[in-house]
C-alpha cells in the first residue's frame, strides 16, 4: 500500500501519474495549458481516462530551461490546484523543488511533492517534514541548466542506486518515514542516450531499495532517437518503454498520454493475473 496524505493506493497494479505542465516552455506540452480553463479541461480529461495522480508543474525542468521565481510558480499553479480540489478528489502531486512553493501547496492539502532535486534545496526538508505528503526523490546529475552538458558516470546504474539510497537514508535521519517516499531514477536528467538505455535495461536492480519506483519515460528524447527522430511516433515508443519499465518493477508511470497507456496496462495486468 502507498499512502500519499489522505490518498491510499494498492500497488498491486501500476499507478498512472498524468502530467499537467502550466508552463510556456516545457519540452513536449509547453504553452498548451496556460489558462485556467485549458488546464482544468485537461485535468478532467485525464480523470475520465482513469488517471490516479495528476502531477502539476509551474516551472520547466527540460535541458537548458531557465528557473522562475517561487512567486511566478505559485501564480501559475495555485489557481488550477484550487479549482481542481473544489470539484474533484483526485490525488494532486506538485512538481517543485522550492521550499516556498512546497509550504503553500501543502497548506491546501496536496497529496505529494515531486522534487527533481530530491529535497536537497534550502528549506525543502523543513517544508515537508511535519506534513503527511508523499515525496518523490529523483536523481539528477547537475541542474536543468547544465545536466546535459557531457554527463559522466563510471556505472550509471550503481551511482543512481547509491544516490537514491543515501538520500532516502538522509531523510530518515531527519525524522521522515520511508513509508512516505517514492524513488525516481531520473531518465533524461543528466544522462546520455547510452546512460538512459543502460538504466532502463537494469531498472530491476533498484527494487532492492524496497521503495516504490516512479519512472518518467513519456516522450523522452532518447525514445525519439531510437525511433530515428520520428516525432509523430513518440506515443508508441513511450508506451513500449512504460510497459517495459513495469515489467522491470516500476509502480508509478508519469505520462502525458493517460488513456493510451492505461489501455496498454490492461494487457500486462491481465497477463500478470492482476484484476
Amino acid at each position: 500500500m502507498l499512502q500519499l496524505n489522505k490518498h491510499v493506493f494498492d500497488l498491486k497494479r501500476p499507478l498512472l501519474m498524468g502530467i499537467l505542465n502550466i508552463t510556456p516552455d516545457s519540452f513536449s506540452d509547453g504553452g498548451k495549458y496556460l489558462t485556467l480553463n485549458e488546464a482544468l479541461k485537461r485535468a478532467h480529461e485525464m480523470i475520465e481516462e482513469g488517471v490516479d495522480i495528476i502531477d502539476i508543474g509551474g516551472e520547466s525542468t527540460r535541458p537548458g530551461s531557465e528557473p522562475v521565481s517561487a512567486d511566478e510558480e505559485l501564480k501559475r499553479i495555485m489557481p488550477i490546484i484550487e479549482a481542481l480540489k473544489k470539484d474533484s478528489d483526485i490525488a494532486i502531486s506538485v512538481d517543485t523543488y522550492k521550499a516556498e512553493v512546497m509550504k503553500e501547496v501543502i497548506d491546501i492539502d496536496v497529496a505529494m511533492i515531486n522534487d527533481v532535486y530530491a529535497l536537497s534545496q534550502p528549506g525543502a526538508v523543513d517544508a515537508i517534514k511535519h506534513s503527511k505528503v508523499g515525496i518523490c526523490l529523483m536523481h539528477m546529475q547537475g541542474t536543468p541548466q547544465t545536466m546535459q552538458i557531457n554527463p559522466q558516470y563510471i556505472n550509471v546504474v550503481n551511482e543512481v542506486k547509491l544516490f537514491l539510497e543515501a538520500r532516502a537514508n538522509d531523510l530518515v535521519s531527519e525524522g521522515i518515514d520511508k513509508s512516505r517516499m517514492i524513488l525516481d531514477p531520473g531518465f533524461g536528467f543528466g544522462k546520455t542516450f547510452e546512460h538512459n538505455i543502460e538504466l532502463l535495461q537494469h531498472l530491476e536492480s533498484l527494487q532492492s531499495l524496497k521503495l516504490p519506483l516512479l519512472v518518467g519515460l513519456s516522450r523522452k528524447s532518447f525514445i525519439r532517437k531510437i525511433l530515428s527522430g520520428e516525432h509523430d511516433d513518440h506515443l508508441s515508443g513511450s508506451i513500449a518503454a512504460a510497459i517495459f519499465s513495469v515489467i522491470k518493477g516500476a509502480k508509478i508511470l508519469r505520462v502525458h498520454d493517460v488513456k493510451e497507456t492505461k489501455s496498454a496496462l490492461k494487457i500486462i495486468n491481465v497477463a500478470q493475473g492482476i484484476a
